[in-house]
């Protein structure tokens, strides 16, 4: 099984993506590395299919969120959320404005299930429908933790994608898969775990 991610896509030109889009990605760009390379990743998993019969299955894994992420791993949900529980302000760059789809990741789990447990190769749209701006998120961090909570807008980082929402049908078709958690049913999850750990992390501190 190779997980790959939605950023195959890039800067879509195509909104919703489905798997059938080849994508609009910057080969020499800042995030580069990791959008050509999941891209090879698919390439030579193909090839070895093609070639030497390998049998394999590809996941193109949307944004995903939940509990035991990393505390700074970076990720807007897990920044916003750290950010809220430290009275810290979520930071949100540049306008805000650009979309992203959140899955919880045990509906993602059971996607990947899915997939290994079909006969399909793929590649599969793994996501929740659900399309939020980041200005739309921070609405809902602070709805669940803390209404008080403000924001900071800092300039974008380059090749940042304006859009990101995929097209589950094929998934919903062959796998008998979609997701069943919104964000706003999923986040409390999140904001549980991490709110303890921080609270542990902070009497760490303190001691």
């Amino acid at each position: 099984m190779l997980t790959s991610t939605s950023e195959v896509y890039g800067d879509p030109l195509q909104h919703p993506q489905k798997e059938t889009y080849w994508g609009n990605v910057n080969p020499i760009g800042e995030r580069s590395c990791y959008d050509e390379g999941k891209r090879t990743a698919e390439t030579l998993a193909m090839d070895y299919h093609r070639g030497d019969g390998v049998e394999v299955r590809i996941a193109r894994i949307f944004n995903t969120y939940g509990p035991r992420m990393c505390l700074d791993d970076g990720r807007v949900v897990s920044n916003f959320v750290a950010q809220a529980i430290r009275k810290l302000p979520m930071t949100v760059y540049g306008d805000g404005k650009q979309t992203r789809s959140f899955q919880y990741v045990s509906d993602l789990v059971d996607g990947l299930v899915a997939l290994m447990d079909g006969e399909h190769i793929g590649p599969f749209n793994l996501g929740n429908p659900g399309e939020f701006t980041m200005l739309e998120l921070s609405e809902v961090v602070k709805e669940t933790i803390d209404p008080s909570a403000t924001i900071e807008f800092r300039p974008n980082t380059a090749d940042d994608p304006h859009m990101r929402k995929p097209d589950i049908s094929k998934a919903k078709e062959l796998l008998n898969w979609e997701p069943k958690i919104s964000l706003r049913e999923g986040l409390p999850l999140m904001v549980g775990d991490f709110r303890q750990r921080i609270l542990n992390e902070d009497e760490g501190k303190g001691a």
